[in-house]
């Protein structure tokens, strides 16, 4: 079975969705910039669906294109189908607890199949996103006409921050082939001295925070960070590999619960529960994110060496 078709199918799938945004996007007249939202999700959905047969090339100019939409303030989330409160209330009281099933399901069977199969997480995560949504239309009996609106809502709500997590990611790919991780250890040995275990996992440790604040990902400031710093300052002066790359990992994560460009983690929460303060959820992270990344330092200088 090729993982990748596979990957592909659930990328299509992901572009329809968007197609339903742009579709309702279009038809939102109360949109003063409906046409420029429009457009929008459809070229991600066009992207997102066959953005492997389309070249590189052309890609890249339709990212900058909704780029562009996004600088000049034409795309806006716009009057959104609300949900029918009494209905959601009746619903919630007749299921229970049995309402939080096919969340259930989707964490247990994307890592059952992440685990004991070859397909991957990915993979893993497409099937079980499937399957509970399924469930979910068949414990509540909904029509398809719920399921879609319920789906391009949600990613309208969002907005323009949904996307964000793809391109940190492609900036992180820029970064690292560039050679910035090079660069960052050639300058910090300049400042600091190779060799103080303490230092060098403080200064591992800090970095990852700091960078993946910059990127907005953890993922995309571990491969600079790791070979600019981990490697040089920690792994060549005898810590554990495995070590470092866990706990550095989790030290990227303290700071993915402090900037507004970690979207989905922090954006994300404030578009659906329409909270007034874009920076609550981070206000709320801040003793957490530092309190968890001095542990995560103190664990790496204990463990590693």
């Amino acid at each position: 079975m090729n993982t990748n078709n596979i990957l592909e199918f659930f990328y299509m799938l992901i572009g329809l969705i968007m197609l339903f945004s742009s579709i309702e996007s279009f038809r939102d007249k109360e949109n003063p910039a409906r046409i420029g939202t429009g457009l929008f999700w459809l070229i991600l959905a066009v992207i997102f669906a066959f953005g492997e047969a389309i070249p590189s090339f052309i890609v890249g100019i339709l990212v900058v294109l909704i780029g562009v939409l996004s600088l000049f303030k034409q795309v806006k989330v716009g009057r959104i189908k609300e949900v029918d409160s009494k209905v959601a209330e009746k619903s919630a009281k007749k299921l229970g607890a049995w309402l939080f099933f096919p969340s259930v399901v989707l964490a247990i069977l994307s890592v059952s199949i992440g685990q004991f199969t070859s397909l991957g997480g990915q993979v893993g995560i497409g099937i079980a996103s499937v399957v509970s949504l399924i469930i979910a239309i068949i414990m509540t009996r909904s029509s398809g006409k719920t399921a879609y609106h319920d789906s391009e809502r949600m990613v309208r709500s969002v907005g323009t921050a949904g996307i964000l997590p793809q391109l940190l990611a492609t900036l992180g790919v820029i970064f690292t082939a560039s050679g910035i991780g090079d660069l960052i250890s050639k300058s910090i040995s300049g400042i600091f001295p190779v060799g103080n275990h303490l230092l060098g996992v403080i200064l591992y440790g800090v970095a990852m925070a700091v960078f993946t604040m910059i990127m907005g990902n953890a993922f995309a400031a571990f491969a600079v960070i790791t070979a600019g710093i981990g490697i040089p300052f920690i792994v060549m002066q005898g810590g554990s590999p495995i070590v470092v790359a866990a706990l550095g990992m989790t030290c990227g994560y303290c700071g993915t619960l402090l900037t507004p460009m970690a979207a989905n983690f922090n954006s994300l929460p404030v578009a659906l529960m329409e909270m007034k303060d874009n920076l609550g959820v981070i206000k709320q992270q801040i003793p957490i994110a530092f309190s968890l990344l001095a542990i995560q330092i103190v664990l790496m200088y204990v463990l590693a060496f």
